[in-house]
């Protein structure tokens, strides 16, 4: 024990009785003497809040890991609330206005105050490795400016953790056949240059110029290290140095990765019978990026009038879909569509890990289930980059609104019968009619096909049928044997029903599903001759939002023999390709068949405006058929839009689903109600497991709803209390790690290169990984890594020895930090570091890598991955071996 007066004179100590000093007649037990069997008790700041003494060193173990993993999950959550004051802070913007083809209404932007680089090494480096500085800066005071093991080595041991695993994942993360590259090189080469020049400083200072010691220029340098390196970061992302970028990336337009095939548009390939499908054209490289472009809703991530219009239009065509589904996919699309930071995506991986709620579109189960239909036509579209959802609202394939249900023909097998309907002679026995497969072809499906009594009864006017039938693979058309009686007695025309039903066991009635005819009449004629073929009605009225009006042509007066005849559209007051879309066909009746449809697909303009119409006219029949009484028709389209309402109330849903995905809450109400209910209250979409993790942090998050909100002040109050919450915590993590190393024999610095270090990067990684799989770039997922590794050099060590050195040097004594394990643990670290870099740039230069820092050819790519962790695994083994004498160097 250290005995001293203030005034650095020694004071006369006498040996008293029990292990007690005399100090000035004064009697004094010893620290051992007080600790005796109460191990690590002395090791905390804040820890033990109560008497532990009779507990076995066992429980304490376990109690104090529960606690450590326990406040990791509460730091977690802190930080969630501090970066959404960061986020506020960094989201402010200022207009600038442009010149547009409109003279008086210049175009006018956003541009955020905030550079993207200044933001990432500033407040979003700060808001992720709050934890880690803090404790080091805690560390050092609360060990009266003397310097400790635990804060150093946590943020070693996060930074080669942040570096070697948090790569290593993100390499390994990315679908297959897609590879992400650093855009903004010339800030990844700041950073990095910085993350080892910061490692190699704290070697020349603890081992080369005052050994194991800190001087207060040392100190200043390695703080100042931290505007310089924000400062060159600056400059490199507005290209001061160096030659400028060719175009201005700033006012470009992401498109997302789009690699169409580049076979002829009529070839009969897989994709192109897709794309054909989709009613897509096939375009070459440039043609397929400006068809993206053009067909964008929400432009730079912005609610607009325009864009809202279209999307509505678009999400029309689906049937069931109502307002408020429409305005969740508009508010999903616009969350996609905007850029986002490294901190966003941390943010949503706190989330997940908290069941809080989520930062990214969560589709109800309705929505999901049509966006697989999707995924399966649009993956050749999508590179691959599994953007469901997006396809889904770029190129809907779902049915169109109106009486009849459409079809899933890209999902399942869909079978209906050839016509709607046919005529047979009474006399005709025996005949076939066509029941026909079409979408799906791949799988072997069966249905049954019954007859239903009309006028005509079964046993009498015909045989009655109850069978299954069966389509093989590729098989795309079956027969039905029918039989007519011929009881040789006058009767009417007479008519029974074909129709075609799903079976009842639910393996066979996956992958089938019926089309539009699942029901055929058919009628028994007594003459023979083709007939007269006519329209049904004079006139049709249809909603100008059915999406396809059905004309139903019909033929009378005989159904012998197969005829045809032909159709067009004249313009009225509707003009063809503005208001429909028409034009001229043929119908071909075949032997037997009475009607036929007309399909003339409705353009919905979403814009109010009178009642229209259009005629359709019948000509030219051929086989023997003649046109009937009724051979032109008009067709009404009447306007079914409240248009200003229908818009003003999917802005306003929107905008309250924007508002509910943002990363910031504006008022205490909703921060409460967040914290209260699993997954922020959308019940609908929790999982299990967001139950269970939600009520293991049920207490951190009802403690920090009372954080006073980011709407305040500009987020600059939640931006100072949350700071000081992580500080309060961090302390206690502090002490749960130091005692629980202690009860386990493990020094301060392996305690702080495993179990801390890992507790506040699993973030990080959860963020990087989403990241790293959503972007088109890596600059979110691994860019960030290295300038987050300087930040924490430079403010985590730099600002808590500054502060102890100038101490140090006020009284006249020396700042002493031990270079040891910890100078050890650096020039390891700084050697893989400067290997992994090379790697990373290696990836990048080579097509053996696919040219590309992520992802890549799968044999290279895991390859990479697996040397990254097994480089943390080396630095993590070697460094605790020498920390525990094993070997020294």
């Amino acid at each position: 024990m250290a005995l001293g007066l203030d005034d650095g004179t020694m004071p006369d100590v006498e040996v008293g009785p029990d292990n007690s000093y005399i100090i000035d007649n004064k009697t004094y037990v010893s620290k051992d003497e007080v600790y005796n069997g109460y191990k690590c008790a002395d090791r905390g700041i804040l820890l033990p809040f109560i008497s532990e003494y009779t507990w076995s060193i066992e429980v304490r173990a376990f109690l104090y890991l529960v606690g450590l993993l326990y406040c990791f999950l509460g730091v977690a959550i802190i930080a969630d609330i501090f970066m959404g004051a960061i986020e506020k802070i960094t989201s402010k913007t200022r207009k600038v206005y442009l010149t547009s083809e409109k003279e008086d209404e210049p175009e006018v932007i956003e541009v955020r105050i905030w550079s993207d680089a200044v933001a990432n090494l500033t407040l979003m480096a700060l808001g992720s490795s709050a934890p880690e500085i803090l404790l080091a800066i805690i560390e050092v005071i609360a060990n009266k400016f003397e310097a400790g093991a635990l804060g150093p080595g946590t943020i070693v041991g996060s930074a080669a953790f942040n570096l070697f695993v948090i790569s290593a994942v993100c390499v390994l993360s990315i679908p297959k056949g897609e590879s992400r590259r650093i855009k903004d090189i010339k800030v990844f080469a700041v950073t990095a240059v910085f993350s080892i020049v910061a490692y190699v400083w704290l070697l020349i200072i603890l081992k080369a110029v005052t050994p194991n010691e800190v001087e207060v220029w040392e100190a200043a340098v390695t703080f100042l290290m931290f505007p310089l390196l924000v400062l060159l970061a600056w400059m490199a992302e507005k290209n001061f140095c160096g030659i400028p970028n060719k175009t201005d990336t700033s006012k470009q337009i992401e498109l997302g990765n789009f690699q169409p095939d580049t076979e002829n548009p009529n070839s009969s390939s897989r994709c192109g019978k897709v794309l054909k499908l989709c009613g897509l054209e096939f375009r070459s490289e440039s043609n397929a990026d400006k068809f993206l472009r053009d067909r964008q809703y929400f432009r730079d991530g912005r609610l607009d009038r325009d864009g809202l219009v279209a999307f509505i239009k678009e999400v029309k065509n689906y049937p069931g879909l109502t307002d408020e589904d429409a305005a969740i996919l508009a508010a999903s699309k616009l969350v996609e569509s905007q850029s986002h930071s490294r901190m966003w995506y941390r943010v949503g991986a706190v989330r997940n890990m908290t069941g809080g709620r989520k930062t990214q579109p969560q589709l109800s189960t309705k929505l999901k289930v049509r966006s697989k239909d999707r995924m399966k036509t649009l993956i050749m579209l999508e590179d691959g980059t599994n953007q469901v959802y997006n396809a889904m609202n770029e190129h809907p394939d779902a049915p169109t609104l109106g009486e009849v249900p459409q079809v899933k023909p890209h999902q399942n097998a869909v079978i209906d019968f050839h016509a709607a309907s046919c005529a047979v002679m009474e006399d005709i026995g025996k005949f076939k009619v066509a029941v026909c497969r079409s979408g799906r072809l791949d799988n072997r499906v069966s249905v049954r096909v019954e007859t239903i009594d009309g006028t005509a009864t079964e046993e009498q006017d015909y045989m009655p049928i109850n069978e299954v039938i069966t389509f093989e693979p590729e098989e795309s058309e079956k027969f039905v044997e029918v039989e007519i009686i011929n009881d040789n007695q006058w009767e009417p025309d007479e008519e029974f029903f074909l129709k075609i039903s799903l079976l009842m066991n639910a393996e066979e009635r996956e992958g089938v599903q019926l089309g539009r005819i699942s029901i055929m009449e058919i009628t028994i004629l007594n003459d023979d001759e083709p007939g007269v073929v006519m329209f049904q009605k004079r006139g049709f009225l249809v909603k100008e939002s059915i999406g396809n009006a059905v004309i139903p042509v019909v033929r009378k007066n005989g159904a012998d023999g197969e005829i045809t005849i032909k159709w067009r559209s004249i313009d009225k007051t509707a003009v063809s390709g503005k208001d429909y879309t028409g034009g001229e066909g043929v119908l071909t009746f075949k032997h037997t068949e009475i009607e036929q449809n007309i399909e003339i697909p409705i353009i919905d303009d979403m814009t109010p405006e009178k009642d229209e119409h259009f005629e359709i006219e019948l000509f030219d029949p051929t086989g023997g058929a003649k046109i009937g009484q009724i051979n032109r028709t008009a067709v009404t389209i009447t306007n079914d839009d409240d248009f200003n309402n229908v818009l003003n109330n999917m802005m306003q849903m929107t905008n309250a689903n924007i508002h509910a995905m943002q990363v910031h809450h504006e008022t205490y109400v909703s921060q409460i109600k967040d914290a209260l209910n699993v997954n922020g209250g959308d019940i609908e979409n929790a999982t299990a497991g967001d139950y269970v993790l939600h009520f293991l942090t049920f207490g951190w998050k009802i403690i920090f709803a009372l954080v006073p909100p980011p709407s305040l002040l500009g987020g600059w109050l939640c931006f100072v209390v949350s700071l000081a919450c992580i500080g309060l915590l961090t302390a206690i993590i502090g002490d749960l790690a130091a005692i629980f190393g202690c009860l386990v024999n493990l020094d301060d610095a392996i305690t702080a290169i495993t179990f801390v270090a890992l507790g506040t990067s699993l973030p990080d990684t959860f963020a990087s990984r989403t990241a790293a799989v959503q972007e088109k770039y890596a600059d979110n997922a691994v860019g960030n890594v290295t300038g987050s590794n300087s930040v924490n050099v430079f403010l985590g060590l730099g600002l808590p020895w500054f502060i102890a050195s100038v101490y140090h040097y006020a009284k006249g004594s020396k700042f002493k930090v031990e270079a040891g394990s910890l100078g050890f643990s650096v020039g390891l670290f700084s050697g893989l570091c400067i290997i992994t870099i090379a790697l990373l740039m290696a990836r990048r230069m080579f097509s053996i890598f696919g040219k590309a820092e992520l992802g890549g050819p799968p044999c290279p790519k895991i390859c990479s991955g697996i040397f990254m962790i097994m480089l943390w695994l080396i630095y993590v083994l070697i460094s605790a071996f020498q920390t525990t004498g094993y070997f020294n160097f």
